[in-house]
């Protein structure tokens, strides 16, 4: 599933831990998930979450970079994600002689934010259902290759239709569940992004990309960055005379802690799934691709080791 804002939820039974998996669309909350998310302990309604006509939850979380997720935490636009999304952007504004990656970075005030050039951050603005526009017209009997064609004659169809309905959004119209429904989503893109706090790379990348992908994690996996607009509160290229962008609603920071059987769950943009896959293309990915892979980027992996060993200069750079 591509950049789709999804839920995960997680909730724990009084006896044993037990968790509720599964990637939900938001546009169905209501109809399919928030009475059960209610048994179990959830304070907000399905209208708390996402709503198509007024603010939400959903304008709290937003695409970072090429596909992170964030989340808003003040009304001032504060801006938090995992070290790893915000690696890039560290990266670019670190040198030698004030390596960010090596040792973090702490704006003190607004004055010493660093613009990030060509990091952005998307809002989803509203999710349609929009099969029957996409697939309506293919007939029953239509071979793959005709369907691509009409589908994506169509999906282009939309886009421009939706483009002229929303001036000053983007557009992006996407295949779920193999090709069988399609969703638009239109989203409000904002490019004045700055950099306002990163632990060391000894906190924020302890453990490397292994850890990244283990459970418990000991890694202080976070970065702070803050979205900037112009006087109207729209998105604007970067200008120092740009504000803080005002944000109606974020993610209120408790320090209460939590409790047993407290409920939880997680909002957010996961990049794609395999869940669909034939046995025929599992046996492809666990025999060829995988593999190949795995050997190719450790290869060039130890190329570029050496050499950034032997340079910190190089070592930033690559």
């Amino acid at each position: 599933m591509k950049k789709l804002l999804l839920l995960f939820v997680a909730s724990v039974a009084s006896v044993s831990a037990f968790a509720d998996e599964g990637m939900w669309l938001l546009p169905y909350l209501q109809k399919m998930n928030i009475r059960t998310m209610k048994a179990r302990g959830c304070k907000l309604s399905a209208e708390d979450i996402y709503s198509v006509d007024k603010s939400s939850l959903k304008d709290a979380i937003v695409i970072f970079g090429n596909g992170c997720t964030g989340e808003i935490v003040s009304p001032n636009g504060l801006l938090f994600t995992n070290h790893h999304c915000g690696f890039s952007s560290i990266q670019e504004l670190s040198s030698v002689e004030h390596d960010y990656l090596k040792n973090g970075f702490w704006a003190m005030s607004p004055e010493e934010e660093l613009p990030a050039p060509g990091l952005s951050v998307r809002f989803i603005r509203k999710i349609m259902d929009v099969t029957s526009e996409i697939i309506g017209n293919v007939p029953s009997i239509a071979g793959q290759e005709e369907f691509e064609q009409i589908t994506a004659a169509n999906r282009k169809a939309l886009t421009e239709k939706l483009l002229a309905e929303y001036p000053g959004m983007s557009v992006e119209v996407d295949a779920f569940f193999g090709g069988n429904q399609f969703f638009a989503f239109i989203i409000e893109k904002f490019t004045d992004v700055r950099l306002v706090g990163a632990p060391p790379q000894s906190i924020g990348k302890f453990g490397g990309d292994t850890d990244n992908w283990m459970w418990p994690r000991h890694t202080g996996d976070f970065s702070v960055f803050r979205v900037y607009a112009g006087p109207d509160n729209k998105p604007a290229d970067y200008s120092p005379e740009n504000k803080p962008y005002k944000a109606d609603r974020f993610l209120r920071i408790s320090l209460d802690g939590v409790d047993e059987n407290d409920f939880a769950m997680i909002m957010g943009f996961p990049g794609s799934t395999e869940r669909y896959m034939t046995s025929y293309e599992i046996d492809d990915m666990l025999g060829v691709s995988n593999p190949n892979r795995i050997f190719i980027r450790g290869e060039r992996q130890a190329i570029l080791w050496e050499d950034m060993l032997a340079s910190d200069k190089v070592r930033i750079q690559y």
